[in-house]
């Protein structure tokens, strides 16, 4: 696994962003992990993910693209840390965007906040994390609504690696049914193998009741 990953591993469980427990995911599973960027609450912090996403979109789907649009309310800071990363490690200036929840009708109008999207761009989507992979189907109406442009990618910090309103995994039924190539920083399962009945700062993370946990949910709602 290369070192970036494992350090991004690390840094969500340093961040509280990575939590194992008992949890309920926003499409109803019972989970016993459970992602929330909400908890990167930082300017050292979004910094240092904007870096770990800038590599990993950099990686999968290169820098020929205009707008990085991050659905509100999480995306918002995703956007901004991303692309400023993007400009500083690569040299390349990308427009930010996000939706509001509310449509404003005075001052600057519309349902956008940041950068408009204009006929023509290539747009690249970043979110927190996708589970069943239902917010991409309220984002892109959003996206495709503002004229002719072209949603080229999906990019989230962690994959779950469970099913999505199918058998395959949320990812992979998001290509399949948008035309949207999608990655990942990490997956869940590198997250287990990272940190399974090893010690880090002195505790380790996921012993083997924990695994059986996590074992037992893939089972129920892990992707062929």
């Amino acid at each position: 696994m290369e070192r970036y990953k494992q350090e991004l591993i690390e840094f969500m469980i340093d961040c509280n962003v990575l939590k194992f427990g008992d949890f309920v995911t926003k499409s109803g599973r019972k989970t016993p992990f459970f992602v929330n960027t909400g908890f990167y609450r930082t300017g050292a912090q979004l910094r240092r993910l904007g870096q770990y996403y800038a590599k990993a979109i950099e990686s999968k789907f290169g820098l020929d693209f205009d707008v990085l649009f991050g659905p509100a309310y999480k995306g918002i800071p995703l956007t901004v840390a991303t692309t400023m990363a993007i400009s500083e490690e690569y040299d390349k200036d990308i427009r930010y965007c996000s939706n509001r929840k509310e449509v404003k009708d005075h001052g600057d109008k519309g349902i956008l906040l940041g950068s408009p999207i204009q006929d023509g761009d290539k747009v690249v989507i970043i979110e927190d994390v996708t589970t069943a992979g239902t917010s991409i189907q309220e984002t892109l109406p959003i996206i495709k609504a503002q004229g002719d442009v072209d949603p080229i990618g999906l990019v989230v910090s962690v994959d779950r690696m469970e099913r999505g309103q199918g058998t395959k995994s949320a990812l992979n039924e998001i290509e399949e049914t948008y035309g949207l190539k999608t990655t990942a920083i990490v997956t869940m399962a590198e997250v287990v193998e990272h940190l399974y009945n090893k010690e880090y700062k002195g505790k380790v993370i996921i012993d083997d009741t924990l695994k059986g946990a996590i074992d037992a949910y893939y089972k129920q709602y892990g992707a062929e």
